[in-house]
């Protein structure tokens, strides 16, 4: 295969989003050699501590960049012409939705990111469900239901546990899992438009791939955790925390899932004439059945980027600017694939009380320690096995580092194993001292443990 790398320090990135994910893409994009600037706008504490010297060189686009609102594709393509980007990459779904990414395409700027059309593969349930038909890719029998009627037969007919997803963006808290019909009932109810569908027993698996609407290039697996609370106990929130990679599974897995979902997809796209660039999320389930797609997403999802990325070894292959740019300009098969370190990553996310539901703000956060250091750099310190992913933060008046949201940092360590990283992650959460967040104790521990029992691949 071709190896096609663009120069030492030669690609300028803006990243558009705010939260943890955008932060820990900046980190990751920035550790490639190719990559002369990244730039996160709005960004937030941890980004903006990476940009000091264009906040101290240019303060009126420095305040473009922090006042950025990443649905405004007009405002973003100015922005990106005025920082002489390369790249442009979006991370959340809104953005994608509004069609951001289709503004920045027609100004004539690569980027990675799903067009308007392409991204209903996670705004629409339903749209999904049609893609998957036409494309024979397994998942769970569903129905689209647009009335209390509706919902009533569906329910009757699947029978507990009912499952109820919102069919539209939902911030990855549009689904209510439950024995309890009345619950499920009240859910369709508050979101009028929902598709309900049978319950995907066996553990759930994100794989990620990335697509330049014709070639597709997976990442590693991961396994995130929903619900708020340990033991899998509580609402369902955005992720909680997550681990990559997965050791209970077979080696094929990701071949099996590029085989029967990733490639399907994606032909199934183009053939609709709205070929898909970007990051393809596969939410999956590996059942007493076999494997089955729990949904769509149309970026990174959060909190498995704060994982993945830092185990790609940018000094042993193409790091994350090159492939990046590569899907944002059709030319993934002419890229070396990606080398992954021989390693493990958790990262244990730090909510603000009261999340999911209305997030407690102004909670003033410290650390000390290497997650001291990764707080007031925005990056990890040479060498470090531990740092912190900034995501609801903001500065108060006093520049005091404080709570601004719901999921607040993401806390990531690395290790030869999944013990050793598991044990880095929390001995790192200890130094940070936030009276008003809680999270769970529980990420990765039956997987540490070899509590998981371990998949073939005829279950698949």
């Amino acid at each position: 295969m071709p190896s096609v790398v663009a120069p030492k320090g030669t690609i300028r990135v803006l990243v558009v989003g705010s939260g943890g994910r955008e932060h820990a893409l900046a980190i990751g994009i920035s550790a490639d050699p190719t990559v002369a600037e990244v730039v996160t706008a709005p960004g937030n504490p941890g980004t903006w501590a990476m940009n000091a010297a264009l906040r101290g060189a240019d303060p009126g686009l420095w305040k473009r960049v922090t006042t950025l609102d990443p649905l405004d594709g007009a405002a973003v393509v100015a922005l990106a012409e005025d920082l002489g980007v390369n790249l442009v990459v979006i991370g959340p779904e809104a953005p994608l939705v509004a069609g951001v990414a289709d503004a920045v395409r027609a100004a004539g700027i690569p980027c990675f990111g799903a067009s308007k059309e392409a991204a209903q593969l996670e705004a629409s349930k339903q749209f999904a469900k049609e893609i998957m038909a036409d494309a024979a890719v397994p998942t769970a029998r569903s129905f689209l239901c647009l009335t209390p009627a509706e919902v009533a037969v569906a329910l009757d007919d699947f029978g507990p546990p009912y499952v109820v997803k919102n069919d539209g963006l939902a911030a990855g808290k549009g689904v209510v899992v439950t024995e309890d019909r009345a619950v499920a009932a009240q859910h369709a109810e508050e979101c009028g438009r929902v598709v309900i569908e049978d319950y995907l027993d066996g553990p759930e698996v994100s794989l990620f791939a990335l697509s330049d609407g014709e070639h597709a290039v997976p990442l590693l697996p991961a396994q995130d955790f929903k619900r708020a609370h340990d033991d899998d106990a509580g609402p369902n929130t955005g992720g909680m925390g997550a681990y990559a990679p997965l050791p209970w599974l077979p080696e094929n897995f990701t071949e099996v899932v590029m085989e029967r979902v990733i490639t399907p997809t994606l032909a199934a796209m183009r053939d609709r004439g709205t070929p898909f660039v970007g990051l393809l999320y596969a939410g999956l389930a590996v059942t007493s059945q076999g494997l089955r797609v729990v949904e769509f997403n149309a970026r990174f999802g959060d909190p498995e980027t704060q994982v993945i990325v830092p185990l790609l070894d940018a000094e042993a292959g193409p790091g994350w600017g090159t492939l990046l740019l590569a899907a944002a300009t059709g030319t993934l098969d002419e890229v070396a694939p990606p080398v992954w370190r021989d390693e493990s990553a958790v990262v244990i996310v730090v909510a603000a009380d009261g999340y999911p539901g209305t997030p407690k703000k102004g909670g003033v956060i410290q650390a000390i320690g290497e997650g001291a250091f990764s707080i007031e750099t925005g990056t990890p310190a040479p060498g470090a096995t531990t740092h912190i992913v900034q995501a609801g933060t903001t500065r108060d008046s006093a520049g005091n580092l404080v709570a601004n949201g719901g999921r607040v940092l993401g806390v990531v360590g690395r290790g030869n194993d999944l013990a050793a990283a598991r044990q880095r992650a929390y001995e790192t959460v200890a130094q940070v001292n936030y009276d008003d967040g809680f999270h769970r104790h529980d990420i990765a521990r039956r997987a540490a443990q070899g509590e998981i029992p371990t998949i073939s691949a005829d279950q698949l």
